[in-house]
C-alpha cells in the first residue's frame, strides 16, 4: 500500500521552522509598512480606487458586488471608489447581458493607460531596488512570494476559487 506524503506538522519549540515562521511573522508587518510608505505620495482614496482597476482588467467585466467580495471590501466602500473611477473616466458601466437590471464594470482605455503607468512606475522602482540581485535570486523571490500569496489567499474563507492572486512572471497586475 503506497504511503501518503508526509505533511509537515505544527512547528515545535526549538526547531528551525518555528524560528523561520516567527521571522516571517515579523517581516510581514514590516513589508506592509514599507508598501504603505511607498504609496504615501497618493491619497488613500486614490490608491484604493486604483486598486479596483487591477481585478477588473484581469478578470473582465464584473458586477460591483462581485468586485467588493473579490477584494474583501465593504460594498459601500467599493461603491464610493467605483463612483470616483467612473467620474475620472477610468471605468464605465455596461448592461449585464444575463440580467438587464444589473450592470457590470469595465475598464476604459483611459483606465488601461493609468494601469500601464502604475505598472511601469512599480517595475522601474523594483528594478532599482533589485539592481544588485542575481537573476536567480529575483526568480526565486518571485516564485516563492507568489506561492505565499496564493496560499494566503486560499486560507481566506471567502476567496473565490477561480481568482489566483499571484501572477506569472509575464502577467503583471
Amino acid at each position: 500500500m503506497p504511503s501518503s506524503p508526509a505533511v509537515p506538522g505544527p512547528a515545535t519549540p526549538g526547531d528551525d521552522r518555528l524560528a523561520d515562521l516567527r521571522t516571517l511573522g515579523e517581516q510581514l508587518p514590516r513589508f506592509m509598512r514599507l508598501v504603505h510608505a511607498l504609496k504615501a505620495g497618493q491619497s488613500a482614496e486614490s490608491r484604493a480606487a486604483l486598486f479596483l482597476l487591477f481585478p477588473l482588467e484581469r478578470l473582465g467585466p464584473l458586477r460591483q458586488g462581485a468586485l467588493a467580495e473579490l477584494v474583501h471590501a465593504d460594498p459601500s466602500t467599493v461603491s464610493r471608489h467605483v463612483a470616483a473611477l467612473i467620474d475620472q473616466g477610468l471605468v464605465r458601466r455596461v448592461a449585464d447581458e444575463t440580467d438587464g437590471r444589473a450592470s457590470r464594470l469595465v475598464v476604459t482605455e483611459a483606465g488601461r493607460a493609468v494601469l500601464a503607468q502604475v505598472r511601469s512606475d512599480r517595475e522601474a522602482h523594483l528594478a532599482r531596488v533589485t539592481a544588485g540581485w542575481s537573476a536567480a535570486d529575483l526568480t526565486a523571490l518571485t516564485h516563492l512570494f507568489g506561492r505565499l500569496l496564493d496560499d494566503l489567499a486560499a486560507s481566506l474563507p471567502s476567496e473565490p476559487a477561480a481568482t489566483p492572486v499571484a501572477a506569472s512572471p509575464r502577467e503583471k497586475s
